[in-house]
This record gives structure tokens, sequence and C-alpha cells, in this order.
């Protein structure tokens, strides 16, 4: 199977979608049954400071919680618009912010941002031109406008229309930000929405029940119970704990300092996938083969490219004195379990 597949199914009876690059699994969307979806929206209900860490409690529909890491200015009482930012850890409070956006496949509309923006990834001027004039033309409000790269090349009508569902939706949402009580306004994008949303590159599209099985993205998920990589040159382990996620690189027989810069650099390539197909996230601290100081820079060179082309949002922290390499992955989805 070559070339790029975007398979729509379900999996353990959750909605479910997978990317296929040149039939490897390199992407899985699976739908959470009792969380909050990442981008939903809520109006909460400030609850109590957190006065040492600078945040706020707030209470959500159905006794749940959630934490608004700066909360200066706010008041137990007080109903807020919040969105939700990744999934909580088990015992946690739900992860949000107060800078809620609204974001569709073309366009994202920016409340209290007025001004309409392009992508940065769209270099050609005159398709900056082309895309400027069209939100121009197309867009009068006071909130903000930015249009995604995926504009690049696509149809006046349809990034015209996705703007005006985005602030149609948007106008919604905050007409209702001061009423009273908890409440869910948003439930967020499931897998199949975020297919569409975010993989927006050229593809075959699959959406046949039993696709999944058809088209082995089964037998690929099943290894993802295991928590071995195969690298050029040698093997990576990819482990989650409580506290953070562990990664370990090992060369085989061969100790080499050119076998250990070829599996790191492996390691470091393959990393982002590793991750994103586990759904592990928050802190990383990576292991790898013992190589010369001189070679760090070449390791973290391609730690920086791989994870440029993540979607998921993800800070390389650096070197520790003890030679592990840390980094700081934002939780916007939940760590994958095979049944």
């Amino acid at each position: 199977m070559k070339g790029r597949t975007i398979v729509l199914d379900h999996f353990n009876g959750a909605e479910a979608a997978a990317l296929m690059v040149d039939g490897q699994l390199d992407d899985l969307l699976v739908d959470a049954v009792d969380a909050p979806r990442p981008g939903a929206i809520f109006r909460a209900i400030c609850d109590r400071p957190l006065k040492g860490q600078g945040g706020m409690m707030l209470r959500l529909p159905d006794g749940e919680t959630a934490f608004l890491r700066q909360g200066r200015g706010l008041k137990p009482g007080q109903p807020m618009l919040v969105q939700v930012t990744g999934y909580a850890t088990d015992g946690k409070a739900v992860p949000v912010t107060d800078r809620v956006l609204f974001k569709s496949r073309y366009a994202i509309v920016t409340p209290g941002k007025p001004g309409v923006n392009i992508s940065r990834q769209i270099a050609d001027d005159d398709e900056r031109d082309r895309l400027k004039l069209v939100a121009l033309e197309n867009y009068d409000s006071d909130m903000g406008l930015i249009l995604r790269s995926s504009c690049e090349g696509a149809e006046a009508s349809d990034i015209i229309e996705d703007i005006a569902a985005m602030h149609d939706l948007a106008l919604a949402v905050m007409d209702d930000a001061e009423s009273a009580g908890p409440e869910a306004l948003t439930e967020g994008d499931g897998p199949h929405a975020l297919a569409w949303r975010e993989w927006t590159r050229p593809a075959e599209v699959v959406t046949r029940d039993g696709s999944f099985a058809e088209l082995g993205v089964l037998d690929q998920i099943d290894s993802l119970g295991q928590p071995r990589v195969a690298l050029d040159g040698g093997s990576m382990y990819v482990e989650a704990t409580r506290a953070l996620v562990a990664v370990d690189v090992n060369t085989g027989g061969d100790t080499s300092p050119a076998a250990a810069l070829k599996a790191n650099l492996s390691a470091a390539r393959l990393l982002p996938r590793a991750l994103r197909l586990r759904g592990f996230g928050g802190q990383i601290a990576v292991d790898f083969a013992p190589m010369s100081k001189a070679h760090r820079r070449q390791v973290e060179q391609a730690l920086r490219a791989a994870f440029r082309a993540d979607a998921v949002e993800t800070s390389l922290v650096g070197w520790t004195t003890m030679g592990l390499f840390e980094l700081q992955r934002k939780r916007e989805r939940l760590p994958f379990e095979v049944s």
C-alpha cells in the first residue's frame, strides 16, 4: 500500500482514525470514552485559587474539576470560558486555558485577538496575497482570524465556508459565556473530524467498516503494546512510568562510536512517531547510547528536525549532567492501551 491513506473506523468500540504512509502506521487517533476531549469548551465556575501555584481550580459539569494555570484577578464564583488543552493524569484536574480558539481545517477564529494573519508556513508571496484578499473580502469581525497552512492552493469557496462556520460558532459560544452554572458548550472534535481537520495532505480516504482489519491497521496497533522499537543499527525501548516516559537506546553487540551515533540518529528520527502512536506525553527522558560530547550536537539537530514536523507540541529541554536528554510534551492524547 503506497502513498498516504486515511482510514476511518472504530477500535474497541470507540471512534478511531489511522494515518498510513506507504503501508506503515504513522498516526493513530482513538476517542476517549470518559474524558473531556482536548478542544472542548466549557463555561466553568471559579472555585478556589491555588496561591502557591498562581492558578485557579474550576468547577465543570458533572462534578469534574479543571485547573487554570494563570488565575490572577479571578474570584470564586465567577463564570468564565475555558478550553480543554489535554488529558489529565489519574487523580488530577483537567488542564484548561482561557485563550479559547475555534479551529477548523482552514481557519482559526481567535476571540480577544483581532486582526487577520496568514500561516508563516505559506512562503509564496502571491499565495499569501490571494489568501489575504479572500479574508479581507469575506471577514468583518472584532475577533481575529488565522488562515492555516492548509489554505495553500485551496479553493476560495472552501476557505470562505470554513471561516463562516467558525465565526458563527464563536459568536454562539461567546454569547453564552456569562450564563449561570457550569456547562459544556462544545464537545471538541472526535477522531474522524480531527483527521479531516489536521491530516490535510492529499491522501486516499477509506471509511468502510472493518477497514482497520482489512488494511492491516489492527496488526500494527498490536505492536504498540510492546516497548521495543527497531532502529537502523539497534533498538530503543519506550516505556511510561507514573512520573515520566523513559527511552533507552541500544546498539546491540556493536559498541563502536560509529554504531552508537548511527543508532542515536535513528532514534532521534523515530522518537516522535513512537511517542505519537502510544499517546505518551509529559516529561520524557532519553538515555542515548554512549557517545562523545562532540556527537551530541548532531543528535540534538536530528531531534529538533524530527519534532518540528510533529503535530504535538514538544519542548526540547536539553542535556542533563548525567547525559540524558529531556523533553516536555503536551498531553494531547491518552496513553494507548492494547486490550
